[in-house]
């Protein structure tokens, strides 16, 4: 049991949640008061990806990260941000029978050092690794990220002085990273996402969660989450199990069936039910001590 927690509010995601919520973030500006917002219900982390301004589609843009970063800076929010570094792993095959030539419409592959540059500019408290290479819910997709890739990333958040959130969706993605750990790529106090629930990862059942729970080293930091409607009670579970919280439109934009949920309000029902269970907020700065993170303004 986790008796304190800290909350990880995930904004707006790369997925085609805006098409279906018109609370989900998609400019500079509604990203950088959705951080805000997210704050001032009670999350200490904000996780953040950006969009297309004109159509909403997932990008990678630095300049994008760029004023995000900057109207929350200048907003004097003491909040934890955590920048994706998910961006540019993308390939989709042409189909089944004809795999090659790759689809472009979809496919973004990219190297490294591109797939950090924002990071490694903007330095931000965390960013995350998306520590393996998995088939998500479409046909031809797939998530790419190799352990070559993975190295040289580590390398350089290392390099940067940023902490690195370690994406595990799966019992391979965790077995990366005790490697990448090993080899001296990443620095203590180790932090990990588990994220539940996602096709074809770890399904969000307490048996693959259990799995995964006791496979993490002893003294490694931890927080989960699942997509949908277990995303709530996935704040009880994540406590239960020792960890820490992640909630948001990322992954879920309904607070109740067919009750549109903000940012916020997702953040208050995830402090309404660690309240009832006698759990304590972490506080920006608490986060920044038990992980040992870098305040760059």
């Amino acid at each position: 049991m986790n008796w304190k927690t800290f909350i990880t509010c995930a904004v707006t995601g790369s997925g085609q949640s805006h098409t279906k919520s018109d609370r989900v973030p998609v400019t500079p500006q509604e990203i950088a008061d959705a951080c805000i917002e997210a704050a001032k219900a009670g999350a200490a982390v904000a996780h953040v990806h950006v969009r297309d301004p004109e159509t909403g589609a997932p990008s990678r843009d630095p300049a994008l990260y760029r004023e995000v970063v900057a109207r929350v800076r200048e907003s004097e929010t003491d909040v934890v941000l955590n920048l994706t570094a998910g961006m540019g792993g993308d390939i989709v095959l042409g189909s089944a029978e004809a795999p090659l030539p790759l689809n472009e419409d979809g496919t973004d592959l990219i190297g490294a050092s591109e797939r950090v540059a924002h990071v490694e500019e903007l330095l931000p408290e965390i960013c995350t690794l998306d520590c393996g290479t998995m088939n998500f819910a479409e046909a031809d997709y797939v998530m790419t990220n190799t352990p070559g890739t993975l190295r040289a990333m580590a390398k350089r958040i290392q390099d940067a002085g940023v902490k690195p959130e370690i994406e595990v969706f799966d019992l391979g993605h965790l077995w990366m990273a005790r490697t990448l750990v090993e080899e001296g790529l990443i620095d203590d106090p180790v932090l990990l996402q588990l994220c539940m629930g996602i096709p074809y990862g770890a399904p969000a059942d307490t048996n693959s969660l259990m799995a995964l729970v006791n496979n993490i080293p002893a003294g490694w930091q931890y927080s989960m989450f699942s997509i949908g409607r277990m995303q709530l009670p996935y704040v009880a579970q994540a406590v239960l199990n020792g960890g820490n919280v992640r909630v948001g439109l990322e992954d879920n934009i309904w607070l109740d069936k067919g009750v549109p949920a903000s940012n916020g309000d997702l953040v208050e029902r995830a402090e309404t039910i660690l309240s009832a269970m006698n759990v304590k907020l972490m506080t920006p700065a608490e986060v920044r001590e038990s992980l040992n993170l870098k305040k760059r303004w």
